[in-house]
């Protein structure tokens, strides 16, 4: 959350995962003036998984410039659901959960037609 780039709502967010190599990665939020074109910190943690060999994520954090622990709104649980390995874990503001439980019922790759 360090290197978060966050002029406008001054709320810098840092991401860290775990991958199935065991490799950590990390993201930070980067925010544009044309506020919707902003990313998030999960975006750009799952652009440096692909930036570093690719791979699952096995256990997931996200916190703010305060190093208080954060929820992953809806969409970014849909991207780090999408990216995750079997069982993969979220650090919440009530506790580990696995992604299942913070995104039940989920719609994904495994869904679509081949």
């Amino acid at each position: 959350m360090q290197r978060a780039y966050a002029p406008y709502s001054n709320f810098p967010v840092g991401a860290a995962a775990l991958t199935d190599s065991g490799q950590i990665i990390s993201g930070c939020n980067v925010e544009n003036a044309s506020y919707g074109v902003g990313l998030c910190a999960e975006c750009s943690l799952v652009s440096e998984l692909f930036r570093t060999g690719g791979g699952k994520l096995v256990a997931f954090s996200c916190v703010d410039g305060d190093g208080n622990t954060l929820m992953p709104c809806g969409r970014c649980r849909q991207l780090l659901y999408e990216h995750r390995a079997p069982g993969m874990l979220l650090e919440t503001v009530s506790g580990i959960k696995s992604m299942d439980q913070v995104l039940p019922d989920a719609f994904g790759p495994e869904h679509l037609e081949k």
